[in-house]
């Protein structure tokens, strides 16, 4: 006999259906798997011969042969037990259902016949309710990450037996339900605050600047001046992320397996902070199998370099394109996968190798300080739009009692800011100003002959290259956003320009 069933695999982060088919006919007792299974579906033998029989079912003593359709498309994990083995029950009758072809099926099954949690859950149920399927049955564990999914019947079940029961109508298993509304009322929930930093008033305004309009920055300050204090707080003051948002940053956290237990949706904005002997890999993403790496684990949100130029430099450079492009394309000979890397990168470094230049403790001389900073190559430092010094902290600031300014009305300012892009660039695709090409910054940071005085004359007298020269307009173009400026006036200008003289004042 011959029997259907529906269940999901993985491209990147996006699913696509997989129909189980079994033959089970005549002959020597046999069972093979076919349609390109790697090793973890070929084992699955093993384990859908145990879990059926420790489940107190019959396994046939017949030729099976199961194909996984599309045929040519390798088939990765063993997400691919459960369907198989509700394929195998049905095509020998031992259980009746007559809306088979309404379900999908996705889990892994232990030899008991328990069913186990797979990675990726929440990508292949979004695919399953876009290809018309309303019910899935998979593990208790993924339960809560397919709930997210809104019109999907979601069937969590611990073991094999259960999934019988329920199709047979005997034991129908009780739908998963998960209010999402509940899940964005929890949002903001930060130990963090920036009321907690003493002082640094120039750094704060860098990442207020860099959080309205999704810039690129970078911290250069000495051991201690609080660079990476600071930064941790810069997702306090994102704007709050979206349904759609979420929905896309939880799918890539739930392909690479990190998906925190019982969260079926993130809707915080990450914050990745990698280690510097991070590999490229790692990093960017890719692998035998491929994975996200933490530029894409840190999507719509904030990844972290701290102390930049200790990271390899083949996995500096290799960020260059996804951070213009914001996607990571890995190539291999069956696919090309896309990961998203729509990122905020915040990096830190000392001004020299002993940290403290240019002050009277620096040991270092002026060739070794440029020899150091130089590690960090030009085309990287171009995708930086904020270069910004950190100084110490006077003893006065941290003696200061008062409290600082609170992360909740930076956020309130940014998010106005955002709000005027997001009507400004409607139906444009784009949704901050950092993503701006240099169509329309012509169009939209226009300057006025006072302003295009200043920054000719910021050129000439700062030595200022002609990249800088669109990253200058697109910062003046979001402190005038914060401002609530139509226009860009010259005290918007002075400030953008600012912020790039630091490349200028160390790497010459």
């Amino acid at each position: 006999m011959l029997s259907k069933v529906k269940s999901c695999g993985l491209l990147g982060i996006d699913g696509y259906i997989v129909e189980v088919e079994t033959d089970i006919s005549n002959g020597m007792p046999g069972f093979e798997i076919v349609g390109l299974p790697d090793s973890a579906i070929r084992e699955s033998k093993e384990r859908v011969r145990s879990a059926i029989k420790n489940s107190s079912l019959e396994f046939p003593l017949k030729r099976i042969t199961v194909n996984l359709a599309p045929a040519n498309t390798k088939k990765e994990g063993a997400g691919f037990d459960l369907p198989i083995a509700v394929s195998i029950l049905h095509a020998t009758d031992q259980f009746k259902c007559m809306d088979l072809e309404e379900y999908i099926f996705i889990g892994e099954l232990s030899l008991n016949g328990e069913i186990k949690p797979v990675s990726g859950m929440l990508p292949m149920a979004i695919t399953a309710y876009k290809e018309g399927i309303r019910k899935i049955i998979l593990s208790v564990e993924n339960a809560e990450e397919a709930a997210v999914v809104r019109g999907l019947e979601v069937y969590p079940a611990v073991f094999l037996s259960d999934v019988v029961g329920h199709l047979n109508g005997e034991r129908p298993i009780q739908t998963y339900f998960k209010d999402i509304e509940e899940l964005f009322e929890s949002y903001s929930l930060y130990e963090e605050d920036f009321a907690d930093v003493k002082g640094q008033y120039n750094v704060k305004r860098a990442l207020e600047v860099a959080a309205a309009g999704g810039h690129n920055a970078l911290m250069i300050g000495s051991p201690g001046s609080g660079k990476t204090m600071i930064a941790r707080r810069l997702p306090t003051i994102l704007p709050r992320m979206s349904f759609d948002e979420a929905l896309e940053v939880t799918k890539v956290h739930s392909v690479a397996g990190l998906l925190p237990s019982k969260t079926s949706l993130i809707t915080s904005r990450p914050f990745r902070t990698p280690h510097h002997s991070i590999s490229r890999v790692s990093l960017v993403g890719g692998g035998r199998i491929p994975k996200p790496g933490e530029i894409s684990l840190a999507h719509y949100g904030v990844l972290f370099l701290d102390e930049l130029l200790e990271f390899q430099k083949d996995a500096l450079e290799v960020m260059r394109q996804p951070l213009e492009d914001g996607v990571v394309t890995i190539s291999r000979v069956n696919a090309t996968l896309t990961y998203p890397a729509r990122c905020m990168l915040i990096a830190s470094l000392n001004p020299c190798k002993c940290g403290y230049y240019p002050s009277e403790e620096c040991t270092c001389n002026p060739n070794q300080v440029k020899q150091y900073l130089n590690k960090l190559s030009g085309p990287l430092l171009d995708r930086i739009d904020i270069h910004v010094e950190v100084s110490p902290v006077k003893y006065k600031d941290l003696e200061n009692e008062a409290v600082g300014e609170s992360s909740k009305n930076i956020r309130d300012r940014v998010n106005r800011a955002r709000q005027i892009q997001l009507e400004r660039y409607r139906d444009l695709g784009i949704f901050c100003n950092s993503q701006m090409g240099p169509k329309y910054i012509v169009k939209f940071c226009k300057l006025g002959q006072e302003e295009k005085t200043i920054l000719k004359g910021a050129f000439e007298k700062l030595g200022l290259s002609a990249r800088a020269h669109n990253r200058i307009l697109k910062l003046a173009r979001t402190i005038a956003d914060l401002d609530g400026s139509e226009d860009i006036k010259s005290r918007h200008l002075a400030e953008a320009i600012q912020y790039r003289s630091l490349d200028r004042k160390f790497w010459n």
